[in-house]
């Protein structure tokens, strides 16, 4: 057994570690830095590597899963977990308050709670004695499937409860209903991300959480951006509210987090007026719902009215409008991407979706268009995902007049004529003509980009320029280019020329790990390309890694050194490294020590112009000296850096206390250590 102090010391790391999760996730309020909340967790791991028993399903080490299940068990509820009745009018909702009146008179009077209807996956948490025990997601409401070490990943769902000192007593056995979802912005993130990866996305965020609760292998979970909101109590203890709006404030109180958007109301009148706004801005909520669910607040009411179906009679779910439409799917097009992947989209009729006329849609991938059924000529119904993405749900089947034609996969690429193939167990077709016209212009726009070389005045049109002209056959061919190469390319006159060349020039200064991003290996972005250049220190070094010195990069997996290995191993691109280095563009890792890192545990956000720096250069010079940047302001900002002409974060940032600093402050930020 680990000695008594050291036992004791692990338990405070874990209550301290839980705690701080929670108000750094949760409350979004927290009161450490990262770097001080790294050096617990650090020191936790630790211990737990010296003294396995010490190891308990409450440690926050937990969180980044682990270990390949061999199948989901079966759980069954201790409750039946219900769905809801749907009303799509406002005398819908009402009728449904009748009936409940016409069975209990004391409904005419009751309070009700108006939550979102949020689409995503009910999940069921059991606590035993504070400690999360058990996860299962709904199943067909009477037994589910047991995603506990999936769930635990989730740093939403506290370990722990109640998850800070003062909180409301934990009963013995508490059972806690709620939603797994992610995000809209996190979901539009992480399709961008895939999609420059040229890895599958997901048709939408609900799809994508299911399918991270229903990994075998936890750890892929942990790295999807899934968050929980808890909206019902299925066992709570004697002490248990008796009212839902007390039980939301309950379940607050514990550490969950409870939709902000939840409001009690006096009557059902001004319940649906609610729902009705509600209706009209759903777009600015930060998950997707589908309506809001409107809930008898006196919980033995509701509880004794009983059940019709699965369908409980104290609550009913008022739909949003449908924002799904349908339109004529005219043609199917394909896109070649710079690693030669093909990947479908839908050529529409147009048609109005949300205010915004659509005419191309995403399909996915091919095996979509065979799932769906897909056919030329359908009328098919089309949504925006997070109302962003336009994608085709499926095709209208009962409108088929016997026209419509199965699509057929294309056999060459419709760039350069090559045959096209496909990976044994892979969804995507392949281009393998390294050099084919797309993937150059793909490539070439990729390694231009702000996140890589940042080439200002080289886009996709001047890529497909260049290319369709020939004066580029690969990237390293761009620092031959001359004003009078440009000057023979239609629309450049002699100073848009001057400024590209000399931008490309310019770029030749960029770091290493821009370097590595702008290449375009698969599944390596800023944040590996960054990890990479840390670790390697120069392209040549890189190039000669094999695939287990690749691994022991902390974050890089089997897949993605493959993928590294693979990439430089090719004849062609070991001739480009050779062109690059002849050309001047080999930089180095600067590698920063630990003691000149004054900015080190530092958070800043960018906002407006600064005078003498882009904001990627501004990142750059902040990570190097040890500090993050954040997109958007929190109350664990530490400095907004503020340049000319600043947006809302400067208003949101004096809101919250944020420090602002000028360019010029940050200099001295990092000098004065």
């Amino acid at each position: 057994m680990p000695p008594r102090d050291v036992t004791a010391r692990a338990a405070e790391l874990r209550r301290l570690l839980n705690f701080h999760a929670y108000r750094y996730h949760v409350l979004d309020s927290p009161v450490v830095s990262d770097a001080e909340f790294d050096r617990l967790l650090q020191e936790l791991q630790a211990l737990e590597e010296a003294n396995p028993a010490l190891r308990t399903p409450d440690s926050p080490t937990q969180r980044v899963g682990g270990g390949v299940a061999e199948g989901f068990g079966r759980v069954v509820h201790p409750a039946p977990i219900l769905s809801l009745s749907n009303a799509y009018t406002a005398d819908g909702v009402r009728a449904w308050l009748d009936r409940a009146i016409r069975l209990d008179p004391r409904a005419a009077e009751a309070e009700v709670v108006v939550e979102p209807k949020m689409d995503g996956l009910t999940v069921v948490l059991t606590y035993d004695r504070g400690v999360f025990a058990q996860g299962a997601t709904r199943g067909d409401g009477e037994t589910g499937e047991d995603v506990t070490a999936n769930l635990r990943t989730v740093r939403t769902i506290p370990l722990r409860i109640p998850a800070e000192d003062g909180g409301p007593a934990a009963p013995r056995r508490l059972v806690v209903r709620g939603e797994a979802y992610i995000p809209v912005a996190d979901f539009v993130s992480m399709n961008d991300r895939l999609r420059q990866a040229e890895e599958r996305t997901f048709v939408n965020p609900r799809n994508a959480a299911a399918g991270a609760l229903r990994q075998l292998d936890s750890s892929l979970t942990a790295t999807r951006p899934i968050r929980f909101l808890a909206y019902a109590l299925v066992e709570g203890g004697r002490s248990a509210p008796k009212t839902q709006w007390e039980s939301l404030l309950y379940l607050r109180g514990l550490g969950f987090s409870v939709a902000e958007q939840a409001r009690l109301f006096r009557t059902l009148d001004e319940a649906v007026g609610y729902a009705q706004e509600c209706a009209e801005r759903r777009a600015t909520f930060p998950f997707e719902a589908d309506g809001m669910v409107i809930k008898i607040n006196d919980l033995d009411l509701a509880n004794s009215l009983g059940v019709v179906g699965k369908d409980p009679r104290g609550a009913v779910a008022f739909k949003f409008p449908a924002q799904t439409v349908s339109t004529v799917l005219e043609g199917i097009g394909v896109n070649v991407g710079r690693t030669g992947v093909i990947t479908p989209y839908a050529i529409l009729e147009p048609v109005n979706v949300s205010g915004v006329v659509v005419r191309q849609a995403t399909l996915h991938n091919f095996d979509y268009i065979e799932e769906k059924d897909i056919r030329l000529g359908d009328r098919v119904l089309l949504k925006r995902a997070g109302e962003v993405i336009p994608y085709v749900i499926g095709p209208v089947v009962g409108d088929r007049d016997g026209r419509q034609r199965r699509y057929v996969l294309p056999k060459v690429c419709p760039s350069c004529g090559e045959r096209l193939q496909r990976s044994e167990g892979e969804v995507a077709l392949y281009c393998v003509n390294a050099a084919c016209p797309a993937q150059l212009v793909r490539h070439l726009e990729h390694f231009a980009g702000r996140g890589a070389m940042d080439i200002e005045g080289l886009g996709i049109k001047v890529a497909e320029l260049l290319v369709a002209e020939g004066p580029v056959k690969d990237v390293a061919d761009l620092y031959r280019l001359t004003v009078d190469d440009l000057l023979e390319l239609e629309g450049f006159a002699e100073r848009r020329a001057e400024n590209l060349v000399r931008a490309i020039q310019a770029s030749r200064t960029q770091s290493l790990a821009r370097l590595i991003n702008a290449l375009g290996i698969r599944g390596v972005g800023e944040t590996v390309a960054g990890d990479l250049a840390a670790h390697f220190g120069d392209l040549g070094a890189l190039a000669a890694a094999t695939g287990e010195e690749i691994q022991a990069v902390p974050g890089i997996g089997p897949e993605t050194a493959e993928s590294i290995t693979a990439w430089f191993a090719r004849r062609r691109h070991q001739k480009l490294r050779e062109k690059l280095k002849a050309a001047g563009v080999w930089p180095r890792a600067i590698r920063s020590t630990s003691a000149r890192r004054p900015l080190h545990g530092k958070t800043f956000v960018i906002t407006g112009t600064l005078p003498n720096l882009s904001r990627q250069d501004a990142k750059t010079l902040i990570e190097k000296h040890g500090g993050k940047v954040a997109g958007s302001i929190s109350p664990r900002t530490d400095y907004l850096l503020l340049g000319a002409e600043p947006g809302s974060k400067l208003d949101k940032a004096r809101a919250l206390g944020v420090k602002t600093i000028e360019a010029s402050e940050l200099e001295r930020l990092i000098h004065q250590a």
